[in-house]
């Protein structure tokens, strides 16, 4: 019944009629439960005693569910419809299944530690959203509006302000002419008609119809309007949108275009207030909020394991126990069946079973096995390489080695039935092999062209075999089963979820979401909530934050504001906590998991070797060896080289008559064995310059001196950018710095080789990593100077050489080698290159996978007709009749490359709904697409979704393994050094109270400031500071304006009050020791500055608004918080702050040498109106190296990277001579290198960071290390 109840809400259509069979089916279901929970009261009782109904919180839900109802039915007689009711109907699954009860229950239990994050969480939101009211209220007002009555005086048409022709989606925001703003109206692009720009001024008179004029010249007056962007959702005019703002900024969609608004409007410097917004609330508080809800619901669940487990059915059991039935059936017909034939046919079966155990030896034998793995490679190259507008001959030589593949599979399971025959079924990898023969025979037989042949590329997954040649791939896989298995309830969960969200989205915005076209027709958004399938879709879409913030513009631009409210419950609740869960139960199952190290030592241990060192290679060595030995005591002051000298003098006959017969090869061995201590065998250990290369490389000045020269090197890559002229000075100084800095470092390189010897000895250049990159990086440097010198005003094949240049960007590499800090980071991130790489060869056989079922469907599909009208347009070649343009969209699926570079930019969770898109409306070859012409592709783009949640939460458990494990050898040794300070700090005596000797007076006031009556007035004073903050607004009236002021000054005068009682309380120097003291004195002082300027009229002396120093009180809240939950994330965020120095230095690091390489690829890359862009403009480009930072920092977040992705792909045009061919291949690997390193990389190592620090705040409550979240009333004594 609770299914039928789930079946009915999701009949219902938004704006229909109700239908009279879903009434009456309502009405039944309603009845259903009525008597159900009647029946419980009548058996059970109602309360008092243990087993009552209310007793049990379900049963109360349940009847709860029924008022609810009970109103509804109510209320809908009066005309007025709870949209909410309709939505808790269906939750009544969750009690009635076992696996969803139990998981629920853990949620529940976590609920005040969910509580408290989401507190914090609002907390820094909070923060930030008053700042911005601060600084920017009404700022995103402002618009270019006519200097004069243009339309009046020449009888136009033009608009009030200046807007775009095509939508005031993106407007033009103006800065005023006192601002500081990066945009003014002198900037506005000329008037274009029919794509021609117009340059002529109007003139005084009357204007001709046919003259092209200027008109934008005119929009001269900067000033604000009435009407923000984005359908007035996005502005800082009052705290409420404030906070929409900032909760769009910290999920990191759509940020950029709100900072590129204010920096347009008011400084260019804006972009450091959204850097803080995206690292302290994105970057930080987020992934706090993950590792709690995921530790937490370990713990809990872990606990709840034992008394859960009992009743539970789950999709698991019930598939263990049908395939156990079936063993039991085939081994019973088997049974019977042998025994029939040995009763009937004694001497065929005599026969038959040598027959069978000489095939069983055939499949069980390593050269079978072999055979058939590289039978499925050399099939799933053959498909590999398929593409659009491939040859015929190709074709008709893939259709043959399909065929042939085909039977060769056949063949295998022929074999394998007649040597196992029922126990081949017992084998869940024999059936997916049956199941493909199947269905490539069923292919093979029908002959038909269709979608079917894409169910071929199931047979990638047979790569699954090479697990048992790669053990350490396998402990992934273990994991990752492991994972699947145990998130079945957590995915039915997430289900329900989407499904309820869903129903509440068709009952709230169903048919609300449409627009009008420019040839007048209603065109409903692509996400909607008009059905149950786009509802369920677009649910889904906000789950994964991509574009969700069009939808909440739509939506509140079409209802209300409260909208918002909507989708912030889907992104907290599906996003931050149910996907979160996820992340817990992945790090589970590598904590569960044995560790490779583990494995290793086991199987060594488990292994027992025949023999230590090959026997065969001793006599090669000991001769010489035992030769000098022997020579050496004689000898042991003298040189090597006098030694041999003097060994061959003393040498018997015999020796002599063996050096003679030697070769020349031998005797250089022989030469060179003796000479292994000579560096590059040319200086020996007392040459006087090796000595003197010795002492310059050991002396401290030296590297001193190099890492100033890294430096300076690394400034001078800083300021290259394209646009430099070659016959400019900065050019020319450039080149000379970049010779000189080829040549110290080569001079560094032979300095280092000639003291250390180059490639033998402990202590050689090359026995050290660090020091063969530097020597890669110094040989590179000097072929990029011969090429340059080569090539100097020729036009020749060496040219294309010049691409070394860009080698010089990896220079910093230098750097890590000579800070210890970074190394240490790099070095850690080194150790998790091998687990990760078994991630990323995981991923990669999911891509593959995926990438050649995608050329199966899609390929030569997604190509579109680009014109103006194309309500005709049905095929290619009406597309080229109409003079229109025939175009293949960006991401596609014509081959492997094609479709991987597309699936990578789908893992992302970046643009993957556009790609969604193009593949539910593609048709065929050389069609237009038609609007959501195949709804079944969408199981291919979902399924790939959801792969790549497990996927990417892989990459946290990884990383999460890797650092705990660096941070348990990091502490080993520092255990002893933190006990003996433990010690020192037990054995200190104890001292008399400090206030023992205080007057009657200072005592009261030391017994009021130490009191948590005086924690709470100050408390619920800051409070109350707070939310008059809050209460300020764009054209506020003149009492609140008053109200501020005059509370501005009684919270500062409350606060200056509690700092001097302090002072008397506790004395100067021990009022100063203690770090929340210090912050109590910068609010004050910042609250007296603040109120100072504001009295001076000097605020807009200041390119920022002293008003939001007042904000720092907001800080003093976390002092006197005593909840001991919420002290402990706050302990967490600083430690986490704290901890993330390295991390911090990595990201720096990898920044500049991405950013300095970015400016020499795509530096020259155009941005106009006749060629425009995707994702590269104005505030975003390589045009020099901040901007590529600032960029880069936009790729990093995920912000419509996959737009910048597109600029770079593009084709050069034929007009263009600067423009690189191997943009199109260097482009995927630079973004895609980058995005993998930054958003799976590093990021997850600060979740990482945050979850040991967690872990110590759990375990080091009562510490006094002087940090400001202890539980102490008074500074130390």
């Amino acid at each position: 019944m609770s299914l039928l109840a789930c079946v009915i809400q999701g009949m219902y259509e938004p704006c229909a009629a109700s239908s009279s069979i879903r009434q009456a089916l309502d009405v039944f279901t309603f009845s259903y439960f009525v008597v159900e929970i009647l029946s419980k009261t009548v058996a059970l009782g109602l309360f008092g005693s243990s087993g009552s109904v209310l007793t049990n919180h379900w049963n109360t839900f349940d009847i709860f569910i029924i008022f609810a109802e009970i109103v509804d039915y109510i209320l809908i007689d009066f005309g007025v419809n709870i949209e909410i009711t309709h939505a808790i109907k269906p939750m009544r699954v969750i009690s009635r299944v076992p696996a969803l009860k139990d998981l629920v229950s853990v949620l529940l239990d976590i609920l005040p530690m969910l509580g408290n994050v989401l507190i914090l969480y609002a907390f820094v939101i909070h923060i930030f959203a008053v700042v911005g009211v601060q600084l920017w209220a009404g700022q995103l007002l402002n618009r270019c509006f006519l200097g004069e009555d243009i339309r009046t005086k020449y009888n136009v048409s033009l608009s009030p302000y200046f807007k775009y022709i095509s939508s005031e989606k993106v407007p033009f925001i103006c800065s005023p002419d006192a601002s500081s703003g990066v945009r003014h109206c002198i900037d506005i692009p000329p008037y274009r008609v029919n794509g021609t720009t117009c340059t002529l001024t109007a003139p005084n008179e009357s204007v001709d119809a046919n003259s092209c004029i200027n008109w934008n010249v005119y929009y001269n007056v900067c000033q604000p309007g009435n009407q923000n962007p984005n359908v007035g959702a996005i502005n800082f005019d009052n705290i409420g949108y404030a906070w929409i703002t900032i909760f769009q900024v910290v999920t990191l969609e759509g940020w950029t275009d709100i900072m590129h608004f204010f920096m347009d409007s008011y400084s260019f410097w804006s972009f450091v207030y959204f850097i803080l917004v995206t690292i302290m609330g994105s970057t930080i508080i987020m992934n706090v909020c993950a590792v709690v809800i995921a530790t937490h619901f370990s713990e809990t669940m872990e606990r709840d394991t034992v008394e859960h487990h009992a009743g539970s059915v789950s999709v698991k059991s019930l598939c263990s126990t049908f395939t156990s039935w079936l063993r039991r059936i085939f081994h019973i017909s088997r049974v019977h069946l042998s025994d029939s034939t040995v009763e009937r046919n004694g001497p065929l079966v005599q026969a038959w079973i040598p027959l069978q155990r000489k095939l069983k030896v055939i499949i069980d034998s390593s050269h079978f096995n072999r055979f058939i793995m590289a039978a499925i490679f050399l099939n799933v190259f053959a498909m590999a390489i398929e593409h659009h507008g491939q040859p015929e001959e190709l074709t008709a030589f893939l259709q043959t080695t399909n065929l042939v593949f085909t039977i060769l599979f056949l063949l295998e399971m022929i074999v394998k039935l007649l040597a196992l025959s029922w126990m081949y079924f017992a084998d869940q990898d024999n059936i997916f092999d049956f199941a493909i023969v199947i269905i490539s025979l069923w292919e093979i037989t029908s002959n038909a062209d269709s979608k079917l042949s894409a169910l071929r590329a199931f047979r990638v997954l047979r790569f699954g075999r090479l697990v048992h040649f790669l053990p350490y791939l396998r402990r992934q896989l273990l994991v990752l089963r492991r994972t699947v298995g145990k998130s079945a309830p957590l995915c039915w969960l997430m289900l329900f979820f989407i499904f309820i969200f869903s129903i509440l989205g068709m009952h709230l915005f169903g048919y609300k979401c449409s627009f009008e076209t420019e040839f007048g027709h209603v065109t409903v958004d692509r996400k909607n909530f008009d059905s149950l399938l786009w509802s369920m879709l677009t649910v889904f879409q906000i789950l994964t934050q991509e574009d969700w913030h069009l939808l909440l513009y739509n939506a509140m631009a079409f209802t209300s504001p409260w909208a918002v409210t909507y989708f912030v419950a889907i992104i907290v609740l599906g996003k931050h906590v149910l996907l979160n869960v996820l992340v817990g139960i992945v790090v589970e199952n590598y904590q569960a998991m044995p560790s490779e190290n583990s494995e290793q030592e086991s199987s060594a241990a488990a292994s027992v070797p025949g023999s230590s060192l090959p026997t065969s290679l001793v006599p090669r060595t000991d001769p010489s060896r035992t030769t000098q030995d022997s020579l050496c005591p004689h000898n042991p002051s003298r040189s090597d080289v006098t030694e041999l000298s003097s060994g061959e003098q003393t040498a018997p006959t015999d020796a002599n008559v063996d050096n003679r017969s030697l070769t020349l090869i031998q005797k250089v061995h022989r030469w060179c064995k003796a000479h292994e201590d000579w560096s590059l065998y040319v200086f020996s250990p007392q040459n006087r310059c090796r000595v003197f290369c010795q002492r310059v490389n050991s002396h401290s000045t030296f590297d001193i001196l190099v890492l100033f020269f890294i430096l300076l090197s690394c400034i001078t890559i800083a300021m290259e950018r394209p646009s430099i002229k070659p016959e400019h000075t900065e050019r020319q100084i450039l080149d000379v710095s970049s010779y000189i800095f080829t040549a110290v470092f080569s001079v560094e390189m032979l300095v280092k080789v000639i003291a250390l010897g180059f490639l033998f000895g402990k202590e050689s250049y090359c026995s050290s990593s660090w020091n063969i990159m530097d020597g890669i990086l110094v040989i590179f440097s000097l072929a990029d100077v011969f090429i340059e010198v080569v090539t100097s005003g020729k036009n020749n094949v060496l040219g294309i050489l010049k691409v070394f240049r860009l080698l010089r960007t990896l220079r910093p590499l230098r750097v890590i080698k000579r800070t210890p800090k970074l190394k240490l980071a790099v070095e850690a991130l080194i150790a998790s290159v091998k687990p990760m790489g078994n991630i990323v060869l995981i991923c990669s056989v999911f891509f593959f996978f995926f990438g050649i079922f995608g050329v199966q469907l899609f390929k030569g599909t997604f190509y579109h007709c680009v014109g103006q009208d194309l309500r005709n347009i049905t095929n290619r070649n009406e597309c080229i009749t109409a003079r229109y343009t025939w175009v293949r969209k960006e991401y596609n699926f014509d081959n492997l490359l094609q479709a991987l570079i597309s699936l990578f930019v789908m893992y992302s969770k970046d643009g993957w709904v556009s790609i969604m898109y193009n593949g539910l409306d593609a048709v065929g070859v050389d069609q237009q697409p038609v609007k959501n012409y195949n709804k079944w592709v969408l199981l291919y783009f979902i399924s790939f979704m959801i792969m790549s949640f497990f996927l990417l939460d892989m990459f946290i458990g990884v990383m999460v393994e890797t650092f705990h494990q660096c941070q348990q050898k990091q502490r080993q040794g520092d255990e002893e050094l933190e006990g003996e300070e433990l010690q020192e700090q037990h054995t200190e005596p104890e001292e008399i109270p400090y206030y023992t000797h205080y007057s009657p007076i200072r005592r009261d006031i030391h017994t009021l400031c130490t009191s948590k009556a005086l924690d709470l007035f100050i408390t619920f004073a800051i409070i109350a500071s707070v939310l008059v903050m809050a209460a300020e607004h764009h054209n506020q009236p003149e009492y609140v304006q008053r109200l501020t002021e005059y509370s501005q000054y009684v919270f500062t005068l409350i606060l200056i009050i509690e700092v001097l009682l302090k002072l008397v309380a506790f004395g100067v120097i021990r009022f100063l020791k203690n770090r929340w003291n210090l912050m109590d004195v910068i609010i004050v002082l910042t609250s007296i500055v603040s109120i100072v300027f504001g009295a001076m009229k000097m605020s807009q002396a200041f390119p920022i608004n002293p008003n939001i120093l007042r904000v720092f009180r907001v800080l003093r809240l976390t002092q006197v918080l005593k909840a001991n939950t919420i002290r402990v994330l706050l302990k967490t965020v600083i430690k986490t702050v704290l901890q993330v120095g390295n991390i911090s230095l990595l990201f720096m690091f990898f920044f500049f040498i991405f950013a300095a390489l970015g400016v020499e690829l795509f530096g020259k890359i155009e941005c106009s109106l006749d060629y425009p862009c995707k994702g590269l403009d104005r505030h975003a480009n390589f045009s020099h190296f901040g901007m590529a930072l600032l960029t880069l920092y936009k790729v990093c977040t995920g912000d419509n990277w996959s737009g910048i992705l597109k600029d770079t792909l593009r084709d050069c045009r034929p007009d263009d001579s600067e423009c690189s061919s191997y943009l199109q291949w260097v482009a995927p690997i630079y973004l895609s290198s980058f995005v993998i390193m930054a958003q799976f990389v590093l990021i997850n190592l600060v979740v990482a960071a945050i979850m040991q620090a967690l872990e110590d705040s759990k375990e080091n409550k009562p510490t006094n290390n002087g940090l400001p979240l202890e539980e102490e009333n008074l500074p130390a004594t």
